[in-house]
């Protein structure tokens, strides 16, 4: 489907999708930048004669700041990769630190994916993969996917095709 090249890419495999989870995964960004700035109010509501502490509330917006940009950063670098032999989840877990997963498109055994009231009004919602494991089955669980149909319909037809 695309010419995209990823690290680790083997020989005949194409990129099909590339999709995150949903941008309101990240809603701990904005509280905790929220949250720092109304703390650091509240010394400037108490003692209203101090000009110094507008910086101490300016000390604590840019802490708040330098916290949403990690979560905002930890979602932009953190996706799935579909192609026409696996699905891989790349974690970003710090600046440093990541996380990825393969599946191959042969281990799953089912797809499903559902949607709540809200998730049909916004159009994201849940993936479960369900794969072989020694012992009982495994599930890869993506929650918080925009248009999760669009998604499940691609993996059915990738799965049937690897399997046939």
């Amino acid at each position: 489907m695309t010419d995209m090249e990823f690290e680790g890419q083997r020989e005949g495999e194409e990129v099909e999708l590339v999709f995150r989870r949903h941008i309101l995964t990240a809603w701990r960004g904005l509280f905790g930048l929220v949250l720092m700035g109304v703390i650091g109010l509240i010394p400037m509501l108490i003692w209203r004669d101090s000009q110094e502490l507008f910086f101490l509330w300016l000390a604590f917006l840019a802490v708040g700041l330098v916290y949403a940009l990690n979560v905002y950063m930890k979602w932009y670098f953190s996706y799935f990769l579909v192609t026409n032999q696996r699905i891989r989840e790349v974690k970003q877990q710090g600046f440093f630190r990541k996380e990825v997963i393969d599946l191959g498109l042969d281990k799953i055994l089912t797809i499903k994916y559902k949607t709540g009231i809200l998730g049909g009004i916004f159009g994201y919602g849940t993936l479960t993969l369900q794969t072989p494991l020694s012992g009982g089955a495994g599930e890869m669980v993506i929650t918080m996917v925009r248009k999760p149909q669009k998604i499940y319909n691609l993996l059915q037809d990738l799965a049937s095709k690897v399997e046939g």
